[in-house]
């Protein structure tokens, strides 16, 4: 498994969900999907996956998370981030790319408006469900790593800051007013 294949599957669970922007129900068809893969491919794919999530541990977008969800713990940036990469490859490419792009979205403007948050915790089951349905074991627990890089010190400041925000997500901010 590698990433292209992973994107492809995350695609393939899209299509096969109602509303493919619920990625609970994309976790759950992905889960199926990679179930029906080789036992070492579903283990691959749990490395994919954490550099996915490596690759979008960024502030910007943490402080967007921030205020689309209303706050935005350590956790609760994994399960953002969960949610991101079930909105397939071309929104995450995009996003990781412009933060701020995310209020062009009308998943993101559907949850502005209904106050809801966007959280993708599912997501990160994937390969630990997969596999575990294909086995009947758990997965090692060593099978993937994660080195997160630092955080851009630019932007460590109070991500409840709206004035900040305001500056550095000018789309987002509008989105969700002080």
């Amino acid at each position: 498994m590698d990433n292209e294949r992973f994107w492809h599957l995350i695609e393939q669970a899209r299509r096969l969900a109602a509303d493919p922007t619920d990625a609970e129900e994309v976790a759950g068809h992905a889960t199926t999907l990679l179930t029906d893969h080789p036992p070492t491919e579903i283990l691959q794919a749990e490395q994919v996956l954490w550099d996915l999530m490596t690759a979008s541990y960024l502030a910007p977008l943490w402080a967007a998370a921030y205020q689309i969800n209303g706050g935005c713990s350590d956790d609760g940036f994994d399960y953002f981030r969960g949610w991101l990469i079930a909105q397939g490859r071309a929104i995450f490419e995009q996003v990781i790319k412009d933060p701020d792009g995310l209020a062009d979205f009308p998943a993101v403007q559907l949850a502005a408006a209904e106050g809801w948050d966007l959280d993708g915790e599912a997501v990160l089951s994937i390969v630990w469900n997969a596999y575990q349905a294909a086995t009947g074991s758990e997965p090692p627990a060593d099978n993937f790593t994660i080195r997160y890089p630092e955080l851009d010190p630019e932007w460590d400041f109070d991500f409840g800051d709206h004035e900040c925000i305001a500056r550095y997500l000018p789309r987002i901010a509008a989105l969700y007013p002080a």
